[in-house]
């Protein structure tokens, strides 16, 4: 028991001794979405496989009116950027006009938090990055505003910096 009270205190000491880093921490969140196409799940936008197979690893909604998807990463983090990578096999419009909203509100599904970027378009199989300018907040959007319109994410990453939080950095190791 006092070597694991030891290693504790090493990797919290290694931890706090690092400064700047920057992780992607869309991982250790929840994601969800407005609606489900398929099997195309929210979760699947998390997945780091893109590329492997587009129809069970990216993640769509159904055609709707205001489609988003969002992750809850659980904690306030100062996010400095979101990197998202577009689907490959077809249909790379299904981004095009989506806004990347971050903040720590839920009123509209998260969609009424500030705009960090909104994405124009991503060519197929592409990933593009979007500073943030160290954004705080617990949630991240991608909201398309618009009748019939399908949200497609084939990957998003978030980068920002660790919590100081003992108890939230210690929990994702």
């Amino acid at each position: 028991e006092q070597h694991l009270y030891e290693i504790y205190i090493f990797v919290t000491l290694l931890i706090f001794s690092i400064k700047n880093i920057s992780v992607n921490i869309a991982t250790w969140g929840t994601p969800v979405q407005s609606t489900l196409a398929y099997n195309w799940y929210a979760q699947n936008a998390l997945d780091g496989l893109s590329f492997k197979k587009p129809s069970s690893s990216c993640s769509s909604t159904d055609n709707q009116t205001n489609p988003w998807w969002r992750v809850d990463l659980s904690s306030v983090y100062r996010v400095s950027r979101v990197v998202i990578t577009n689907r490959l096999d077809c249909c790379p419009e299904k981004i095009d006009g989506a806004e990347i909203r971050i903040g720590n509100s839920l009123e509209n599904n998260g969609n009424n938090n500030p705009i960090c970027a909104v994405i124009s378009s991503i060519p197929a199989g592409v990933s593009s990055t979007y500073t943030c300018n160290n954004m705080d907040g617990r949630y991240v959007s991608l909201f398309i505003p618009g009748d019939s319109r399908i949200l497609t994410l084939c990957e998003v990453e978030v980068y920002g910096e660790v919590n100081n939080s003992p108890h939230t950095v210690l929990a994702r190791i």
